[in-house]
């Protein structure tokens, strides 16, 4: 055994000399021209890891904490990172020897009619072997490397799909929280609207009977009336189906989701929120689709390392150590002792453009993932300039709204007491009333559209 591992220690320096060799670019992030700042004042407070507990809002933070715990989208995410992990050992093995035990038995019979007739005692054979069988394919161009580097890219990008889907879903969630309770005084409001128009309604009833008032008007007011209950069912159908769908967001079962027993709370006061502190480039660092584009052009990278390693020689060590004999009682005795010691080398010399096809392959996945990254990278700016742009005009929609109520409340009093007095008909009273109306449920929507503006600014911002 001595003489095969001294001829061999060449081949080993030779493996060892060359074991640093990978074919293949290394990675380099892609030059962009990135801004110096997000041309706005910012806070000199960073955005806080649980960024929806700036609404002060213990609802919120419950039904987040529900759905981080059950949502079926975060726990796909979460066994998808568990897949690249897997998949990331399979691939590290390839670079390890592999070793296996090669037990058997038989029992032949040669024929006593043949070319070379056998003496008696050999006519029927046993054959007892057990071996310990090794192979190893040396990584000289670093094929198997590569390709656990791309896997290892693979399992980082499934970690940031996994924070992706987690921040979209806890971005939903508030939205659908913020939608449910804009439901919730919208149809407070119309319910007002509508008793309060029926009891109206009567009076005048009475006032027709007594000839004080006209047909005319009176139907005109029961078209109000009705006009009134027609919005309370629209506004119970939309709120229904946003109970049903933040009962999905948040994991809950099918018999939960058809009772929607969705904890509300009150809407509690909120202050201005300002852009957080960070710079730009950070955005590259804590947004996860960005991270997850970024990964994924780090495989696509690695893996024409891989596709290139093909254009070279493999070279592997194969052998086996153990023991056959013809009784099982001499198998592991010296004389039944066997063993075998081989290295092959294979270089490709045609393949019908096979590998040329596979590295033009890995270059142009590598050219779609890079696209990919920057159209990533310019899509995030985008949605960080709405973001911004639309906290300033999503407060001044709501002051605006909210005098436009204040004005009408004044109007439709004046309205009624010029009614009263006989100055006016009632079809300016109804337009004051109706008018009031739509505005309310458009301060109630331009709330919500604030609320949403900070969630997108937060989610834009990678918080």
């Amino acid at each position: 055994m001595r003489a095969p591992r001294l001829k061999l220690a060449p081949v080993a320096l030779a493996i060892l000399a060359l074991s640093g060799c990978a074919v293949g670019p290394d990675y380099a992030r892609p030059d962009m021209d990135l801004p110096k700042d997000f041309a706005v004042a910012a806070s000199d407070v960073p955005a806080p890891e649980a960024w929806w507990q700036v609404f002060r809002d213990p609802v919120l933070d419950r039904l987040v904490a529900e759905a981080l715990a059950a949502n079926r989208d975060l726990a796909a995410a979460a066994a998808r990172i568990e897949q690249a992990r897997a998949q990331g050992a399979i691939v590290r093995a390839d670079q390890l020897p592999s070793a296996g035990v090669d037990v058997s038995r038989s029992r032949d019979r040669a024929s006593e009619k043949g070319s070379f007739p056998l003496p008696p005692d050999a006519i029927e054979t046993n054959t007892n072997r057990a071996v310990v069988r090794l192979a190893w394919e040396f990584d000289f161009w670093g094929k198997y490397r590569r390709a656990s580097e791309a896997a290892r890219a693979d399992l980082i990008a499934a970690g940031a799909g996994r924070d992706a889907v987690r921040a979209s879903l806890v971005a939903e969630v508030a939205r659908a929280h913020f939608a449910l309770q804009a439901l919730d005084e919208s149809l407070e409001i119309a319910e007002r609207t509508r008793k309060g128009r029926r009891v109206a309604l009567e009076l005048l009833r009475a006032r027709f009977d007594a000839g004080v008032l006209s047909e005319l008007e009176l139907r005109q007011f029961e078209a109000e009336v009705h006009a009134a209950e027609a919005v309370v069912p629209a506004l119970a159908r939309d709120r229904s189906r946003q109970e049903g769908a933040l009962a999905v967001l948040l994991g809950r079962s099918p018999r939960a989701i058809l009772e929607a027993a969705i904890e509300r709370g009150t809407t509690p006061a909120r202050d201005a929120v300002e852009v957080p502190a960070g710079l730009p480039s950070d955005l590259l660092r804590r947004r996860p689709d960005l991270r997850e584009a970024e990964a994924r052009l780090m495989a696509a990278n690695a893996r024409i390392g891989v596709a290139r390693a093909a254009y070279y020689p493999s070279i592997s060590l194969t052998g086996f150590l153990g023991g056959e004999s013809q009784s099982l009682s001499d198998l592991f005795s010296g004389p039944a002792r066997t063993w075998s010691l081989a290295a092959g080398l294979l270089q490709p010399i045609y393949g019908g453009g096979q590998i040329r096809g596979g590295v033009d392959l890995a270059d142009a996945r590598t050219r779609e993932a890079a696209a990919d990254y920057e159209r990533g990278v310019a899509l995030a700016f985008k949605e960080v300039r709405d973001a911004i742009a639309l906290q300033a005009t999503a407060r001044e929609a709501l002051t605006a709204r909210r005098a436009q109520v204040v004005a009408l409340q004044r109007a439709l009093s004046l309205a009624k007491l010029r009614y009263e007095a006989g100055m006016t008909g009632l079809l300016e009273l109804l337009d004051s009333e109706r008018q009031l109306l739509a505005v309310r449920l458009e301060a109630i929507g331009a709330d919500r559209d604030r609320r949403n503006a900070v969630v997108d600014l937060y989610l834009a911002l990678g918080a």
